[in-house]
């Protein structure tokens, strides 16, 4: 394991010597992290919760926050409040 990890790590700086000066591959490896990131953690979103109604509240709550430049730590609380308050309300309908 610890030899794939080593290799995976080491080719792109033994094969890449000279700095990579197409506009596309420079753009597209700038987005990968961001791809990653967001194929790793959304599911989880949807499916952390007792329902996925109160998934979707909190993902509105932390999209909204998100687009007007809120902070990582009010977004994350904002959300999880959100979906608080919405697995409250689901509670008490039930």
């Amino acid at each position: 394991m610890a030899a794939v990890t080593y290799l995976v790590r080491m080719l792109p700086l033994a094969i890449f010597k000279k700095k990579i000066t197409n506009r596309f591959i420079r753009s597209f490896l700038a987005y990968v992290p961001y791809a990653v990131l967001a194929a790793m953690t959304f599911p989880e979103i949807l499916f952390s919760t007792a329902s996925i109604y109160s998934a979707g509240f909190g993902l509105i709550a932390a999209l909204v926050l998100a687009y007007q430049n809120k902070g990582l730590l009010t977004v994350a609380l904002g959300s999880s409040a959100a979906v608080f308050v919405a697995e409250q309300v689901i509670h008490l309908i039930r």
